[in-house]
C-alpha cells in the first residue's frame, strides 16, 4: 500500500512539474524562441527558454506577473494561471520594423542592425518557407532588393545596384565562394545554395570590402545554412523537416528531408534536396521574338531543324538538381563550440539556352550548347570561443575551409562533327580568424586575419563525333595558374549613446597571381609564356547611424572597394560573342570603388514605417572588356572562325546611382502593405564616350498584401519593371537582338512588364503546412532584363511540409 500511495505522489510530482513548463513562439510563423529572459517583477526569479523555446515557470507563484523579454520582440507580461489556461503557450510578437534584429555579415559577430549605417536585408527560415523559391536566385529575387539575369533555367545572376557576377561576393557561412574564375559575364554558381538548408540570408547592399576584400563592390551576399542543434537536458533532442513539391510552369518535382539528433555535447544535422525540371513554358500575351518556333534534334548522328509543336515551350531548358549537406556541432563548454558543415551539390547537364536560340543566317547556330555537371564541395571547420578574461578578445572565431568547384562548356555547330570541350576546376583553400573585442562599455573593436589559395585545372578538347577521336586544343585558362590573397582587417565600432553610432574600418589586402600560358602557346603564340602580378590594396569605409527621435533614423556611410584582377581576367580564352574571342592580357591592376550612401528611416508608431535611401559609386581604372592586338594582329582563327581580337583591360571609369524606396503599412495585426522599388542609373566611358553601364538594371520593384490570422496567410503581390529601351542599354547588349523584343525602330530593347500573383499557406496541424501560389496569373509573356530565357508563363506551386 505504501509502495502505490509513493508511485502515485511522484507520478502526480511528476505531472505537476510538466504542467509547469511551458512554450515560447513567434505569434506569425508559431516558430520556438530561443533566449528568452523570463523574471518576475523584482527580478528575484529568472530563467531563459532553451532552443525549442521550452522553460519551466516552477519557481513563479501563481499570481505574481511573469515578464517574457527578448530584444527581437516585444515585452510581454502575464502570470501562470492564464498561460496554463492557454495550453502552456507564450506568443511574443517581433519588433516589426526589425531595426533591432541581430545581423552577422557586417562584421562576422552579431550586431544591432540599427547600430550598422550600411543597408542590409535579412531573409529568415519562416520567409524563405512562404516565398518557396526553386533555387535560391529565386530567393534573393524576392526579396525585392536584388535583380536576376538568367541565360537559362539552371541559373541566376544577381545584380545590386549596378554591379553584377565578379564585383559582388557571394559567401556561406562565413567562406567566400567567389574564386579565381569568377568572371564578369553572368555567374550562375548561386544556385548551388539549396534554399531548403537556409536559416537566414542578409544581403549587405554596397561595399563590403572592409570585411570581405576583393569584388566586394556593389554588395555582399551571405548565406547562413541551419546549425546542428544539441540537446539541453538529458534527453536526446530530435527534430525532422520533409517536403515536396510540384510547379506546372517547368513540372518541377522536388523532394526535400533534412533531420537533426541532439545529445548533451554532440549534434548532427542531414540534409538531402532533389529536383527535377522539365522544360520551361513561357507566357502567353507578350512578344512574339520570344516563342521558340523550332529547335535541332539529333537522330543518328544528323542534325535536323524541326518546327516546335509549342511554341511556348523553351526546349531544351530542362535539368535536376541534387543537394546534400551533412553537419556535426560539438560544444565540449559552454563557451567553446566547433561546427564542421560538409556540402556537396550538383547539376545533371543542362543547355545554355541564350546560345541555342542564335541565328546564322537562315539557320540555328548552334547545334549542342551545354553545361556539363556544375559541381560544387565544400568543407568547413570552424572554432567558436567566448571569452571574459582574455585581453586580446571576448570572442574568437576561426575558419578552415576546403572548396571544389567544376564545369564545363560544351558547344558543337549546326550539322558540323567537332565538338568543343572545355573543362575547369578550381581547388580553392581559405583560413580566417576573427576576433571581438569590447574595449569600453561604449566601443567593440573588430579585427581578423585571412588566407585564399586557388589551384585552377583547365583543359580543352575536340571530339569528333564520327571517329570518337579527342584531340587537345585550347584550354579556357593557363592550366595549373594560381591567385592568392593575404589580408588583416580591423573595425571599431563607438557606441556614444542609444542615439548615435560611429562604425569605421581599414583593411589591407596583398594578391598574388601566376599563370603559366605555355601549354596553350602551342594553340595562340603570345608573346609572353609566364605572368605574375603582385600588389597591394588597402581600403577602408566609415559610417554613422543616427537616431534623433523615436521616429528618425538616419544612416551615412562612405567608402572604398576594390576588385582585384583574377585568372579569368588575365588568362581567359574564349568566345566572348560571335564572331569576337577574348585573349589573355598580363598588364592588368586592380580596379577601385568609391561610393556614399544616405539612409533615412521613418517609424510612424510602427503603423506607417518608410525606408529610404540613395547611393553614388565612382568606379575607377575599371576591368572592361575591349578591342586588343596580338602580335600585331586584331583577328585571329579560334574554333575554325576568323574571330575579332578582344581583351580584359583597365580601360574605363564608371559612375553608378540610385535610390531606392521601401514602405510598410500595418493597417491591423492582420492585415499589412509592403512594397519597394529600386531606381538605378550608370554611365561608363568607352572609346572617348558615355555610354550605358552593362548591369544597370531597369526600375524595378514589387507590392504585398498580406493578411494573416491564425493559421492562414494570404499574400497578393505584384511585381513589375520598367523598359529599357535600346538606347539605355550597353552597346554590348544593343547587339543581342537574338534575345530581346523589337522595337518599332527594329532596334532591340527590353519592354517593361508585370506580373500579378496570389500566395497562400495553411498550417493544417502542428506538424503539417500547405503553401500554394499562383504566380504570373495573367499569363504574361516576359523576359528579366539582359536574359536569354523567358520567364515562367502561368504557374501553380503546390507544397507540402511536415515538421517534427
Amino acid at each position: 500500500m505504501k509502495f502505490v500511495l509513493f508511485l502515485f505522489l511522484g507520478l502526480f510530482a511528476i505531472s505537476w512539474t510538466q504542467a509547469q513548463n511551458i512554450q515560447v513562439l513567434e505569434s506569425e510563423s508559431r516558430q520556438p524562441i530561443p533566449g528568452v529572459s523570463i523574471y518576475n517583477q523584482t527580478k528575484s526569479i529568472t530563467v531563459s527558454t532553451d532552443i525549442d523555446g521550452r522553460a519551466s515557470l516552477n519557481s513563479f507563484s501563481e499570481i505574481e506577473t511573469i515578464y517574457f523579454e527578448n530584444f527581437t520582440h516585444l515585452l510581454y507580461k502575464s502570470n501562470k494561471s492564464k498561460i496554463i489556461a492557454n495550453n502552456h503557450i507564450v506568443l511574443l510578437e517581433a519588433k516589426i520594423e526589425g531595426l533591432d534584429e541581430v545581423v552577422i555579415s557586417a562584421s562576422k559577430f552579431e550586431q544591432s542592425k540599427r547600430d550598422i549605417p550600411q543597408k542590409i536585408i535579412s531573409i529568415d527560415a519562416q520567409e524563405i518557407k512562404l516565398a518557396n523559391p526553386q533555387t535560391s536566385a529565386d530567393l534573393l529575387e524576392s526579396s525585392g532588393n536584388v535583380f536576376i539575369q538568367k541565360s537559362q533555367l539552371g541559373g541566376g545572376s544577381p545584380m545590386i545596384r549596378g554591379f553584377s557576377t565578379n564585383r559582388l561576393l557571394l559567401t556561406v557561412d562565413g567562406v567566400r565562394m567567389n574564386n579565381a574564375i569568377f568572371r564578369s559575364g553572368n555567374l550562375q554558381n548561386v544556385i548551388s545554395v539549396d534554399p531548403f538548408v537556409i536559416q537566414n540570408t542578409e544581403i549587405t547592399l554596397g561595399a563590403g570590402s572592409v570585411v570581405y576584400g576583393s569584388d566586394a563592390i556593389g554588395g555582399v551576399m551571405s548565406f547562413y545554412t541551419k546549425k546542428p542543434q544539441v540537446s539541453y537536458s538529458d534527453k536526446m533532442y530530435f527534430a525532422t523537416n520533409a517536403v515536396v513539391r510540384y510547379a506546372t510552369a517547368n513540372k518541377e518535382k522536388t523532394g526535400h528531408l533534412d533531420f537533426n539528433i541532439g545529445l548533451k555535447k554532440w549534434a548532427f544535422l542531414t540534409s538531402v534536396s532533389y529536383s527535377d525540371f522539365d522544360d520551361l513554358r513561357m507566357g502567353s500575351h507578350g512578344p512574339d521574338n520570344y516563342l521558340r518556333p523550332e529547335y535541332v534534334v539529333t537522330n543518328n548522328g544528323v542534325d535536323e531543324i524541326i518546327p516546335n509543336s509549342n511554341p511556348k515551350i523553351q526546349i531544351p531548358t530542362g535539368y535536376s538538381q541534387l543537394n546534400l549537406m551533412q553537419k556535426v556541432r560539438f560544444e565540449p563548454k559552454e563557451n567553446l563550440n566547433f561546427d564542421l558543415g560538409l556540402i556537396y551539390t550538383t547539376t545533371s547537364d543542362y543547355s545554355r539556352y541564350d546560345r541555342l536560340i542564335r541565328y546564322k543566317g537562315d539557320n540555328l547556330r548552334s547545334a549542342e550548347w551545354y553545361y556539363g555537371p556544375q559541381q560544387w564541395f565544400m568543407g568547413n571547420l570552424q572554432m567558436t570561443k567566448v571569452s571574459s578574461s582574455s585581453n586580446l578578445y571576448d570572442k574568437i572565431q576561426t575558419t578552415l575551409a576546403y572548396q571544389n568547384f567544376k564545369e564545363s562548356r560544351n558547344d558543337r555547330d549546326y550539322q558540323k562533327i567537332y565538338k568543343d570541350i572545355r573543362e575547369e576546376a578550381v581547388d580553392a583553400y581559405s583560413f580566417n580568424t576573427d576576433f571581438e573585442k569590447s574595449l569600453s562599455p561604449k566601443t567593440d573593436l573588430f579585427y581578423g586575419v585571412e588566407y585564399v589559395y586557388n589551384k585552377i585545372k583547365s583543359t580543352g578538347d575536340i571530339l569528333n563525333m564520327e571517329s570518337s577521336e579527342l584531340t587537345p586544343t585550347v584550354s579556357r585558362y593557363p592550366n595549373g595558374s594560381n591567385w592568392q590573397s593575404i589580408a588583416a582587417y580591423t573595425s571599431v565600432k563607438f557606441k556614444s549613446s542609444d542615439k548615435f553610432i560611429f562604425q569605421s574600418g581599414l583593411r589591407y589586402n596583398y594578391i598574388l597571381m601566376h599563370a603559366d600560358f605555355t601549354e596553350n602557346n602551342q594553340y595562340l603564340h603570345l608573346p609572353f609564356d609566364k605572368t605574375n602580378l603582385n600588389f597591394g590594396a588597402l581600403t577602408g569605409s566609415a559610417g554613422v547611424s543616427w537616431l534623433p527621435n523615436n521616429i528618425m533614423q538616419w544612416k551615412f556611410n562612405l567608402s572604398t572597394a576594390f576588385r582585384a584582377p583574377n585568372i579569368d581576367d588575365i588568362g581567359k580564352v574564349f568566345d566572348s560573342e560571335p564572331g569576337s574571342v577574348v585573349v589573355p592580357n598580363p598588364d592588368l591592376e586592380a580596379e577601385y570603388a568609391y561610393g556614399g550612401e544616405l539612409g533615412l528611416t521613418l517609424n510612424f508608431e510602427n503603423a506607417v514605417i518608410l525606408d529610404l535611401a540613395t547611393y553614388y559609386t565612382y568606379l575607377d581604372n575599371a576591368l572592361v572588356r575591349k578591342d586588343y592586338s596580338l602580335n600585331g594582329e586584331t583577328e585571329i582563327m579560334y574554333d575554325g572562325e576568323l574571330s575579332n581580337v578582344q581583351a580584359i583591360q583597365n580601360a574605363s571609369e564608371a559612375t553608378i546611382y540610385g535610390f531606392e524606396v521601401g514602405v510598410r503599412v500595418n493597417l491591423s495585426k492582420q492585415f499589412k502593405i509592403t512594397s519597394q522599388y529600386n531606381v538605378t542609373g550608370g554611365k561608363e566611358e568607352s572609346n572617348g564616350k558615355e555610354v550605358p553601364v552593362r548591369h544597370v538594371s531597369p526600375n524595378f520593384g514589387n507590392t504585398h498584401l498580406v493578411w494573416q490570422k491564425n493559421k492562414f496567410l494570404v499574400d497578393a503581390f505584384a511585381e513589375y519593371n520598367d523598359e529599357l529601351s535600346f538606347y539605355q542599354m550597353a552597346p554590348s547588349e544593343q547587339s543581342k537582338d537574338y534575345m530581346y523584343a523589337i522595337d518599332k525602330n527594329g532596334n532591340p530593347y527590353a519592354p517593361s512588364w508585370f506580373t500579378l500573383n496570389l500566395r497562400t499557406q495553411y498550417q493544417i496541424t502542428k506538424a503539417a503546412t500547405i503553401t500554394a501560389s499562383l504566380e504570373n496569373i495573367t499569363d504574361q509573356r516576359y523576359k528579366t532584363y539582359s536574359s536569354g530565357i523567358a520567364s515562367p508563363g502561368r504557374n501553380l506551386i503546390i507544397s507540402l511540409t511536415y515538421s517534427l
